[in-house]
């Protein structure tokens, strides 16, 4: 089904994308990636679209990706799927580094080889360590949200609780030998990029290249 994607950029200091994603055409109902910035921000943009939340989505739960989800959750009623690993510290409200944000209990946990219908977009959940233990990505029609795996020009730290740079490496890898190089990646931080341009030119990516 082909999809239309909205990007809603938080303020200082993060500066994290989270996207609203819904069907092309009239679509009244859309999936939310990563709501890391203001909820209100965020009803915003839907009310101007007319358009309604049918579920929140979580990469991964560091706090510029989960700031808002408990309040987004609660003013439109919308369930939420996070990664199983990760689920505890969006119940307890802590992220990575013991920053807080205000806890949700998630309706739904999420692992590799899922299928996740959301918003009658049809997601595929693969799962992507190396930014985090259990970190996610979702990919549908063409277009990968890969939260903070992999960006234009650059990758995902690697020196938080649970980072592993090769874990990381072997992520993209496996992103690129499952959707291949045309797929468009929708990151965490900055601009959309393809797994493609950042195969051949990301400074980070030499050892993929060298394979």
């Amino acid at each position: 089904m082909p999809i239309v994607v909205q990007r809603i950029l938080s303020g200082p200091p993060y500066r994290s994308n989270c996207y609203i994603v819904r069907p092309h055409g009239e679509a009244d109902q859309a999936a939310v990636i990563d709501p890391g910035g203001e909820a209100a921000t965020l009803l915003a943009a839907l009310a101007s679209a007319g358009t309604r939340v049918a579920g929140i989505l979580v990469t991964h739960t560091d706090i510029d990706h989960v700031a808002a989800v408990a309040e987004l959750a609660a003013g439109t009623h919308a369930d939420v799927w996070v990664p199983a690993g990760e689920a505890d510290a969006l119940r307890s409200g802590t992220t990575r580094g013991q920053l807080r944000v205000s806890p949700h209990d998630p309706e739904h946990t999420l692992a590799d080889g899922d299928l996740l219908d959301v918003a009658g977009i049809v997601f595929q959940v693969v799962g992507v360590p190396g930014h985090s233990v259990d970190h996610l990505a979702f990919y549908a029609d063409g277009k990968l949200f890969s939260g903070d795996l992999l960006f234009a020009g650059s990758i995902g730290r690697t020196d938080l609780p649970g980072g592993d740079l090769e874990a990381l490496l072997a992520s993209i890898a496996r992103l690129l030998e499952r959707f291949g190089r045309d797929a468009i990646v929708y990151p965490g931080h900055g601009a959309p990029t393809t797994l493609g341009q950042e195969l051949a030119t990301n400074p980070f990516l030499g050892t993929l290249r060298a394979a």
